[in-house]
């Protein structure tokens, strides 16, 4: 079904295109073609976590910072929120998830995205590609309207596997919101543990009841017997391999999404990656993520796409709770010089890592400093491609091209973060709303952050304090009363 904004631009458009191509004739054919694009979308990787970013570092990342020496690394880069699924439904829409809810984390009930959303793998359709996800999903497929009959769900979090005909198609998901191809399990420590390819479960249905919570961090429910979770990484890194290597001789435009699982829990590296590291199993299972976008990279060089690709490599959030121990244990640290990891409304929840290498438009080996966020690659995009986005779409998205290439500093900013708790950045002051101290004290006291006073607003300026250990909110009256204002704006323009 066509996305009721696409029937319209298409509509609007039809009469000008047809003109135009009356007068340019063969001149049409000879334009240089659209560029692919991919993200790689890893899951809970910290911005100390990319080697070439952290000097500290104590993971290998050769291919990721292979890949920011050939393009352009933001070391203030962001994801839309410090968890999962929001930031996905901010990147794929070009718009705060909390316009729409501050709780996206559904997997077994219905979709994030409305009918009316439109989204950037429908944009890029628009405009010809071939579109493909693979991977991590997090944004709802509805398993729970496929039911049997008659049956009665008594626990919607830990549905009874014989409760579900799962021979029937997902009602939503992926291939429902702009995508041609889809494959991957969904969310790896979500039910049902099974492979999904077009909203289809694939090969071995769920037939047991697994208990899996408290086993690698997985919630109980549906699954297939015998599920291993270690092949998880490895088979959707083949698959967007195999996807790359299909489209070789032809000329349509593609996009695809590799969105990662790691180094996300469950933590299970595969050798060669086991031992390889200093930093224990997460340094391994992070050595085996650079790995597979190493395998992504280099299917685009083997198969001739390299020199038309634009790559964009970020994070969906900060690191996960147990950096903390990992940096006590070994010296790693994945938060780098931030404050707070996942969860968190502090620089380290959602200050990610960012690299977009576009041929022809980034400089190789530039570092930028802009404020930009994954939002902000829909209108990017849109501009790149002259592509006009409709009214009351991607309306926080903001085309970053001056920035690519290197002709301007940032178009934004400002920026809201919002993970139940809020915050707001304007230029280099940022303002958190409550924020709360959620880190372990030893890993405070070696890092010699302060503890807040529960309930109150602080205030830092990033160009000084990267840390975000001194509060000048006293000493700033203007600025304590400034952005308040402007975060209770935001906040009456949910809907």
């Amino acid at each position: 079904m066509t996305h009721p904004a696409i029937e319209m631009n298409k509509i609007s458009k039809a009469f000008g295109l047809f003109f135009l191509l009356g007068v340019l004739g063969q001149v049409v054919s000879s334009t240089p073609a659209l560029p692919n694009v991919v993200i790689i979308y890893v899951d809970d990787m910290g911005y100390g976590d990319l080697g070439v970013q952290n000097p500290d570092s104590l993971i290998p990342t050769p291919h990721l910072d292979q890949l920011a020496r050939e393009g352009m690394r933001f070391t203030d880069g962001h994801s839309s929120s410090s968890i999962c699924s929001p930031s996905r439904y901010a990147l794929l829409t070009g718009r705060y998830h909390w316009r729409h809810s501050e709780n996206l984390t559904s997997e077994m009930g219905p979709s994030a995205f409305s009918k009316e959303q439109l989204t950037l793998p429908e944009m890029f359709k628009e405009l010809g590609y071939a579109t493909a996800a693979i991977g991590k999903w997090h944004l709802g497929f509805n398993w729970l309207a496929n039911v049997k009959p008659g049956v009665t769900l008594k626990n919607r979090k830990d549905p009874d596997v014989n409760a579900f005909d799962w021979t029937l198609k997902a009602p939503d998901g992926p291939t429902n919101h702009g995508f041609d191809y889809y494959f991957g399990d969904g969310t790896p420590n979500f039910a049902p543990y099974a492979w999904v390819e077009n909203g289809y479960i694939s090969g071995a249905v769920p037939t047991i009841n697994s208990t899996r919570e408290g086993l690698y961090e997985c919630r109980p429910g549906p699954s297939v017997k015998g599920w291993d979770h270690e092949k998880v990484m490895p088979t959707l890194t083949k698959k967007t391999v195999e996807w790359i290597a299909k489209r070789e001789g032809n000329k349509q435009p593609f996009f695809i999404y590799f969105a990662a699982t790691s180094p996300h829990t469950p933590i299970l590296p595969v050798e060669p990656f086991v031992g390889s590291t200093k930093v224990g199993g997460y340094g391994d299972y992070m050595a085996q993520t650079d790995w597979s976008a190493g395998q992504v990279l280099g299917a685009l060089k083997k198969y001739g796409f390299e020199e038309n690709t634009i790559v964009i490599f970020t994070s969906d959030n900060g690191a996960a709770g147990s950096m903390e121990k990992r940096y006590l244990d070994t010296g790693h640290n994945s938060s780098g010089p931030l404050r707070g990891k996942k969860l968190d409304i502090w620089e380290g929840g959602h200050r990610v890592p960012f690299v977009i290498r576009w041929p022809k438009v980034t400089t190789p080996g530039s570092v930028s400093d802009a404020l930009i966020s994954q939002i902000d690659l829909m209108a990017t995009f849109a501009a790149a491609l002259n592509y006009q986005i409709p009214k009351s779409q991607a309306e926080d998205s903001i085309n970053m091209m001056p920035v690519l290439r290197d002709q301007a500093d940032s178009p934004r900013d400002s920026s809201v973060h919002n993970n139940k708790l809020w915050g707001i950045r304007k230029g280099d002051w940022v303002l958190l709303e409550n924020p709360k101290d959620t880190s372990r004290a030893d890993y405070m006291k070696a890092n010699q952050f302060p503890k807040v006073q529960k309930g109150s607003e602080v205030l830092y300026n990033l160009s000084e304090d990267l840390g975000q250990r001194v509060d000048l909110l006293k000493k700033y009256p203007e600025k304590a009363e400034q952005l308040p204002e402007m975060l209770c704006q935001a906040r009456s323009e949910r809907n």
